[in-house]
């Protein structure tokens, strides 16, 4: 099941160019799209967990998460289904914080984030760390409603947005690159909206 927002018009401005990738128009919204039935994650029920295979590394409950350092980031972001938002303002933990609060370095080039709704998309490692990436818990200011992936979304923002899992609970290190949900059903392993990476038969 989709389900979508509403769209405005498909022409961005010419001035605009440079910053949507091939394929791509502006959105002036922000659609929501979605596998399946929203879930509505209480904060209470909430946690966070680290792994490398099946092994717990660490594990956070909703309060010690948000007791972890915050960052904010302001970033275009890019849906496979051809939309691009620009400057979508996020706040949460960077990976890197999370890792260093864990004590650990990343132990596998691969990772799955995981999601309360059985959810996965694999991201190579060095796209999460080095200030790429973030467990986002607050859009504009407040906190992200269910719809948009809330209480906790993980946000790649220049890697097309499926890869942003939502109601993020986890990532899980790997030794091989393992496909997630989407993958597994022909999107790419990797996904540059730059490159036009949509599907497994793209280069």
């Amino acid at each position: 099941m989709v389900t979508r927002g509403f769209f405005s018009g498909r022409r961005p401005p010419s001035d605009t160019d440079a910053r949507i990738p091939p394929g791509q128009y502006l959105e002036q919204g922000f659609p929501v799209l979605s596998a399946g039935p929203t879930p509505r994650v209480r904060t209470e029920d909430w946690s966070f967990t680290l792994k490398q295979g099946p092994k717990p590394l660490k594990k956070w409950n909703w309060a010690e998460f948000n007791a972890l350092p915050q960052s904010k980031m302001m970033r275009d972001i890019h849906c496979v289904t051809a939309w691009t938002k620009f400057n979508t303002p996020w706040q949460g933990v960077m990976i890197d914080d999370i890792l260093a609060d864990a004590g650990i370095d990343p132990p596998t080039a691969h990772t799955l984030a995981l999601s309360f709704d059985g959810y996965s998309t694999n991201v190579p490692t060095e796209d999460l760390i080095t200030g790429k990436a973030m467990v986002a818990l607050l859009y504009e200011g407040k906190p992200i409603t269910a719809d948009h992936g809330g209480p906790a979304r993980l946000l790649v923002p220049h890697l097309y947005f499926w890869k942003s899992a939502k109601w993020v609970n986890g990532l899980q290190f790997t030794e091989r690159d393992e496909p997630g949900f989407w993958e597994l059903r022909g999107y790419h392993m990797y996904g540059d909206p730059w490159r036009e990476q949509r599907y497994s038969s793209d280069p």
